[in-house]
Formats: structure tokens, sequence, C-alpha cells
């Protein structure tokens, strides 16, 4: 019986497995895509997301972890460099099976493995859009009365700054008018000028002998 058993029975002998796996998991790392059979892909798929989750940690036991498994030290320093950066921000799902069916000779399904190449997408769900546009309102209406206020403020300091300065203005004007009244009793006026007449000139007093 095969409880508790997830691992496939690939070949006969524990080493022969290991060393299958090492092999299918360093040439997948070095080239990005290899042809094998479907049961060995579902297990090629295990130990190549492991090692890619030890890639995404960085440490230097993780390290020495993957170069226990993958003995090719260039594809371990690709395996920490570049893969690590491009699936920092998966989660998983690092590889992809696809099925090209059987194989001439024994009919066994042959399948493509190979590393996912494009980039994580989210999908948004129509709670996340309609907060997101409820948000947006919000923000706008807000930003609207802050303008109004703002008009309104302008405003009545405008009026403010009229009252203030509209009791200033008749002494200013009463100023002027005086400053007017002096310059015209300094200088006499037109009316004056016509109200003054030059003295009359009186005949000399004759002298009685």
């Amino acid at each position: 019986m095969r409880h508790r058993k997830r691992s496939r029975r690939l070949v006969t002998k524990w080493e022969h497995r290991v060393s299958l796996m090492r092999n299918q998991v360093t040439d997948l790392l070095r080239h990005g895509r290899i042809t094998t059979t479907l049961a060995k892909a579902k297990e090629l798929r295990r130990v190549a997301d492991r090692m890619i989750t030890l890639a995404k940690r960085g440490d230097l036991a993780s390290r020495r972890r993957a170069l226990a498994f993958i003995r090719d030290k260039a594809v371990v320093r690709k395996l920490f460099t570049e893969l690590r950066e491009k699936y920092m921000d998966r989660p998983g799902g690092y590889t992809r099976i696809v099925k090209i069916g059987p194989r001439r000779g024994d009919a066994a399904m042959m399948a493509i493995v190979e590393l996912v190449e494009e980039k994580l997408q989210h999908k948004r769900s129509r709670r996340k859009i309609e907060a997101e546009r409820k948000a947006e309102k919000e923000i706008e209406r807000a930003l609207g009365r802050g303008k109004e206020a703002e008009e309104v403020s302008t405003s009545g300091e405008g009026e403010a700054s009229g009252v203030a300065e509209g009791p200033e203005s008749p002494p200013a004007q009463e100023a002027s008018g005086e400053v007017e009244a002096q310059e015209v009793s300094s200088a006499g006026g037109p009316e004056a000028a016509e109200e003054k007449e030059p003295p009359s000139e009186s005949p000399p007093e004759e002298k009685s002998s």
C-alpha cells in the first residue's frame, strides 16, 4: 500500500532517482525548459520550486543547501541572482507543465516543463474597484469644499479691508480741502483780487497864506 507516500517511484534505486532529479533540475535552471515524461515532470516541479524558494531566501545556509543538491556552481549563481530577482514578487508557481501527447514506441505521456516568464498580474475584484471609486469621489468632494472655503475667506477678507479703509477716507478729503483753502486764502483768490482796489491818489492840500 502507498499510504502517505507522495513521491513517485520512477526508478528502482533511490540513488538513481536522486541523480535523475539533480540532472533534470540543473538542465531546467540552465536552459529554462526541458522535455520529459509526465510523471518525471510532476516530480521535477516539486524540486525546482523548492530550489527557487531557497534562492528567494538568499542567505548563506540556503545557498549551501542549493549547492548540496545542484553541483554546478554557475547554475547556482544564476539561481541566486537572475531567477531570484525575477520571482521575488511571485508567491509560488514558478514552473509550468504542458502536455504534448504520447511518445512513439511505449506510448508514455510526454510533457514540457518550463519556467514561468510572464509577470504576475492580480485581477482586482469589483468590491475593490468600487471602493477605489468611492474614495476618489470623496477626495474630489473634499477638494471642492476646500476651494469653496478658500474663496469665501478671500472674499471676506476683501470686504473687511474695504470696510476698514472706508472711515479713513473722509479725514483725507478734509485734509486736502484744508490745504486747498489755505492756498486760496494765501493767494487771495480771484474774488479777493476784484474786491481790492488800488488806493486813490488825493490832491495835495494847498497851504493857506
